[in-house]
């Protein structure tokens, strides 16, 4: 059976829909940086996706091919996360989407290299005959979070984020975005097939002790 990330490490994506703290270790994505709007069809945004998955996919399926990557076991693909900032705002701004910065990823399997990621980029370029050169290998250490399952529309996180912010102050913490640690989201829902109020969005916040 392929291995779920989502199932082995519950902890990290599907957190109670309460808040809790949780501490996340450093890990690797496929990345993809922009800004603007992301509900614009065809938008910047939009297109990130499709490199994101152009990559994943091509790493998942390398062994139908000639890239035999060292400890490759087969495995789900990672669901889609996102890291999302405004410039001089601590948190978002749901009201300006047009001002969204973000960084768009998919976690990669702790045995992908960076040497097996740029073959990829250049599998995939010459597969399907598009640009992938955006996209980018990174690594994240995350460090000490406040999360907590969101259930409903993108628009109504705000909610979520103020129990999430009250709970962190409760047990002694204060938030700690900057532009190293970033607003981050993971998608275990799509939004193409699945009813707003019943989107679920992990929402996670980085904190210190006060």
């Amino acid at each position: 059976m392929a291995f779920d990330f989502k199932k082995e490490y519950k902890e990290f994506y599907m957190p109670k829909n309460k808040p809790n703290i949780v501490a996340v270790p450093s890990m690797n994505y496929i990345a993809v940086r922009g800004q603007g709007d992301n509900n614009i069809e065809d938008g910047e945004y939009r297109q990130s996706i499709g490199l994101l998955y152009g990559i994943a996919f091509t790493i998942k399926m390398s062994k139908m091919g000639t890239r035999q990557i060292e400890g490759y076991f087969d495995y789900v693909v990672p669901p889609l996360e996102g890291f999302w900032w405004q410039d001089g705002i601590q948190g978002i701004d749901y009201g300006h989407k047009e001002d969204f910065k973000w960084i768009s990823v998919i976690r990669l399997p702790d045995f992908v290299t960076k040497a097996d990621f740029d073959w990829a980029v250049a599998e995939a370029t010459r597969k399907k005959k598009t640009d992938f050169s955006k996209t980018e290998f990174m690594t994240y250490d995350e460090g000490l979070c406040v999360q907590c399952m969101h259930i409903g529309s993108y628009d109504d996180e705000p909610a979520t984020v103020a129990l999430m912010h009250e709970y962190m102050e409760s047990q002694g913490y204060v938030l700690d975005i900057s532009d190293k640690r970033m607003h981050h989201e993971i998608y275990l829902s799509d939004a193409r097939k699945v009813a707003p109020e019943k989107l679920k969005t992990v929402i996670r916040h980085p904190i210190k002790k006060a």
